[in-house]
């Protein structure tokens, strides 16, 4: 005799449903409770976990070349976040052009440009400001990092409340790296072209076109020949020099 199939009561739906919602499939974006904030880009937006930049995490920004927009990018994130908290730009490759973050309407008073004699100096720098939260974004440059410095930047980036972009070459596309984010930025005409290589979710075939107003105009953040952020640097920091104009 065949025994009468069992029916869940309410309260084992009710777990099972819990337990489904918390599963992330590869088929969808990622969601969690971690917090972001928006990039400004509409387009961006809604092809990120969370709908925007996560906070407490290593975001991976690989560039064709420097200065083809990859800071207009951040700007409404770094707009917002300026009002309140300071911003690092650690080891630039170029000099910071004050009068034009003001454009963008990003405080000045809130930025540091920090700059070190080697990579070395300039990884532990980073890492430093990441752990004692001094910051609320860190935004920093590097051609070549090891595989073990990318680890500590990216359990550094974990231990914070601290949005922290790290700007690399293109050419690091294919390197293994344990950031969650990983975008590669080209130029366009009139913006810039974001492909998105690594995200917690599907892959994104289609590289997105994230349009910036400034563009045209040939606005850049980093410059050589403009007005230039000169501000005093955490006590952490004890010994730098400028870096140099790069041409």
């Amino acid at each position: 005799m065949l025994a009468p199939p069992l029916i869940p009561d309410e309260s084992t739906r009710t777990l099972a449903q819990l337990v489904a919602k918390d599963v992330w499939r590869a088929s969808e974006l990622a969601v969690s409770r971690s917090t972001t904030r928006a990039t400004g880009h509409a387009y961006l937006d809604a092809e990120l976990p969370n709908k925007g930049w996560p906070r407490s995490s290593l975001i991976e920004l690989l560039l064709q070349q420097s200065g083809i927009g990859e800071l207009q990018l951040l700007e409404p994130a770094l707009a917002a976040l300026s009002k309140t908290q300071r911003i690092a730009l650690v080891q630039p490759p170029y000099i910071p052009q004050s009068m034009a973050f003001k454009v963008g309407g990003i405080d000045t008073n809130r930025l540091l440009w920090i700059t070190a004699k080697s990579s070395a100096d300039a990884l532990w720098t980073t890492e430093q400001i990441l752990k004692n939260g001094s910051c609320g974004a860190v935004i920093f440059w590097q051609q070549n990092v090891r595989s073990e410095s990318l680890r500590r930047l990216n359990l550094a980036a974990q231990t914070t409340d601290t949005w922290f972009w790290f700007m690399r070459p293109m050419s690091c596309a294919s390197d293994s790296s344990p950031a969650p984010l990983r975008l590669a930025l080209r130029p366009a005409l009139g913006g810039v072209s974001v492909e998105i290589l690594k995200r917690r979710g599907p892959h994104c075939d289609v590289p997105l076109f994230i349009p910036l107003a400034d563009m045209p105009a040939g606005r850049q953040l980093l410059d050589i020949d403009h007005e230039v952020i000169d501000n005093s640097l955490p006590a952490l920091i004890t010994s730098r020099v400028a870096a140099p104009v790069l041409v």
